[in-house]
Order: C-alpha cells, then sequence, then structure tokens
C-alpha cells in the first residue's frame, strides 16, 4: 500500500493535467486577466477550486515565476511537491504557522514584481472567507488583487470543510475574474467591514 500511495504521488502532476486538458473553460472579464497587469500583482481563488485554480496560475503565467503560498499541514506537503513538479515556486506557512515569515517572503517577491498566487481562505477557513493578512498586505503596499472566481458544471464535491472540487472529464467551467483593489485601512475594525463585504460579494452564489 505504501509503494501504491507513492506511485499515485507521483503520477498526480499528470494526471490533473491530463484532466484539465478536457475541460471547456469560459471566461468573464477577461480584460481583468492577470498577465494583463504589469508589476506585482496578488492572484487568488478559493481553497475548494484550487485543483483548477493553480492549472489557471500556470497557464496565465507561463514565462514567469509564480510564487505559490502553501501551508504547513501534511495536505501541504502533498501540494507543494504537486507544485514543485508544475514549475511553482514556492512560499511555506500560513497564517496559523509561519505568518511572518511568510509575509516576509511574499513582500519580496511584491517587491520584485512578482506574482503570489494564494487561495486566501486556506488552510483551514472558514470556507469563501478572506483572510485578514492578504487584504492587510494588499492595502499596505498597494498590491492589485485578481480574484478568479471558477465554477465548474459538472464536478464531485467532497464533505470537506471548503467543500473541495473535483471536475468531472469534459465538463464545461467558467471563469469569472475580478479586480479587488484595497484600499487604505485605517484600523481593525475598517479591515473587517471591508472583509465582510468582499467575501459576501465573491462567494459562490
Amino acid at each position: 500500500m505504501h509503494i501504491l500511495h507513492n506511485l499515485g504521488i507521483l503520477l498526480l502532476p499528470a494526471v490533473v493535467k491530463v484532466l484539465f486538458s478536457t475541460l471547456r473553460a469560459t471566461f468573464t472579464n477577461p480584460e481583468l486577466q492577470p498577465d494583463h497587469h504589469a508589476g506585482k500583482i496578488i492572484y487568488a481563488f478559493w481553497h475548494g477550486k484550487m485543483m483548477y485554480g493553480w492549472l489557471l496560475a500556470n497557464k496565465i503565467f507561463p514565462d514567469k515565476n509564480v510564487h505559490a503560498v502553501v501551508s504547513q499541514s501534511k495536505d501541504g506537503e502533498l501540494l507543494s511537491y504537486v507544485l514543485a513538479k508544475l514549475g511553482f515556486s514556492l512560499i511555506r506557512g500560513s497564517s496559523s504557522k509561519g505568518s511572518s515569515e511568510v509575509k516576509k517572503s511574499m513582500i519580496t517577491q511584491l517587491e520584485k514584481n512578482g506574482i503570489i498566487a494564494i487561495t486566501p481562505d486556506g488552510p483551514r477557513g472558514p470556507s469563501q472567507t478572506l483572510k485578514y493578512g492578504t487584504l492587510r498586505l494588499a492595502s499596505e503596499r498597494d498590491v492589485p488583487i485578481v480574484f478568479a472566481a471558477i465554477r465548474f458544471t459538472k464536478a464531485l464535491k467532497l464533505r470537506s470543510w471548503d467543500g473541495f472540487e473535483i471536475p468531472l472529464p469534459f465538463s464545461a467551467l467558467s471563469v469569472t475574474y475580478h479586480l479587488i483593489k484595497v484600499p487604505v485601512l485605517h484600523s481593525k475594525e475598517d479591515l473587517a467591514v471591508f472583509e465582510r463585504q468582499l467575501s459576501k460579494q465573491l462567494a459562490d452564489a
């Protein structure tokens, strides 16, 4: 079983690529696509849709080094392996573990006009709720967030905290881009109000 488990992990990046090559995607607000922006950017999508979100990031930025923020959990270890095989640079940590180091690494890459890809409700949720850290960083550093709202027409939805979705082969999906310019937030109260409004706006219907 251990050998089969390891074999499955080794094959996972290729399997994911093949699956998503069968999907039919349509895009809304394509003018907001992240690669249309010069300079630093935070590219975001919900944790439950990350199976396509990461592949989409890879497609959008084929010639750029995308820095993926991944938790230090056991699930994060598997995700890190897959993303490294797909060509991402990794920033390991989360709001609950290694947060200061994560912020420093993100700032370093953004100052180089880098691209940060993140699931802002991960790694533990609540589902489809933006974490304060992402919004605070975007506000302090005047970094635009391009959020990809991803919807599958046919998918298996797991009973996990994030409602993780695995699209069925040859199904359709839609991606709607949202450009978020986070204003200067003067207090925790301002941050909380903005977070609630934005999370409601971006949550799945």
